[in-house]
């Protein structure tokens, strides 16, 4: 009796209704792949702009090596090309991780 009641609705199926739920087995996989598509753009947007905030950061670190050079400057004024060569360093130095930090940004944005 507990097998009937299983195999009843199966047996119920007409073959007239298989073609309208065919249909709307294809419209959901329709529906599952834009969504898919949209959330894997949204990820990848977020990703991107997750990695370029090392840039504020960037400006962080310059404006830290050049406000401690004129600190500097203004205890030992004998020492000005010594403070001036560590100071270019360390711009480039902070620079170059801002730079990296964006070209990983347009690296995630355009290559994924």
């Amino acid at each position: 009796m507990y097998a009937q009641r299983l195999c009843a609705p199966l047996s119920r199926l007409s073959v007239q209704r298989l073609p309208s739920m065919l249909a709307a087995s294809q419209m959901r996989a329709i529906q599952t792949s834009v969504v898919n598509r949209d959330i894997d753009s949204a990820a990848k947007y977020i990703g991107a702009g997750a990695a370029t905030v090392g840039v504020a950061g960037s400006g962080a670190g310059i404006g830290n090596v050049f406000g401690s050079l004129v600190i500097g400057y203004a205890r030992n004024p004998s020492l000005k090309q010594q403070l001036f060569s560590y100071a270019i360093l360390g711009f480039a130095l902070s620079e170059a991780m801002g730079l990296f930090c964006l070209t990983m940004g347009f690296m995630i944005l355009f290559a994924f």
